[in-house]
């Protein structure tokens, strides 16, 4: 009985304190290695169309990684395969004297989340896709564990 009140009580701490998330997923990657052939995808809904929304996405890497930034190119598609936004981004994973940023919580793993569309409006409820790209013109990025995806509800608008 205690530990299905102590799982409950968890549950319910983990979910309130991120109540603006609407949909976040990760997509993790055999042998630490992106693969320049192997865009990742996430598909979510969306009901609102009142609402404005943040769009991350999100990187996990570790101190393998050989470069100070990542590229990536991101699409932002509806269930018809429109196109509704695409952009190539570059972010900074290490600083110029290759202290790693971001958060770390194991060992040599950091994670990243970067804002790709801010205050962001769906014209539509439905289905919508997100493909990340990874584009630093090499076959494979040595030390990237996972790529997420993030939205949330914006706040203070």
């Amino acid at each position: 009985m205690r530990f299905i009140i102590l799982f409950v009580a968890v549950g319910m701490l983990v979910t309130s304190c991120d109540s603006s998330r609407i949909f976040e997923n990760y997509i993790e990657f055999k042998n630490r290695t992106w693969k320049i052939h192997e865009p990742v995808q996430f598909e979510f809904e969306i009901k609102d169309t009142l609402a404005k929304y943040n769009l991350y996405y999100e990187v996990r890497n570790s101190l393998d990684f050989p470069w100070q930034r990542i590229f990536v190119n991101y699409q932002l598609a509806d269930s018809t395969g429109a196109l509704l936004s695409q952009k190539l981004v570059s972010d900074y994973l290490f600083e110029k004297d290759g202290k790693p940023l971001g958060r770390s919580g194991l060992g040599d793993v950091y994670d990243h989340r970067f804002l790709i569309l801010e205050n962001y409006s769906f014209a539509r409820s439905g289905n919508y896709k997100f493909t990340l790209q990874q584009e630093n013109r090499q076959d494979t990025l040595a030390g990237i564990l996972a790529i997420g995806f993030r939205i949330e509800i914006a706040t203070g608008n």
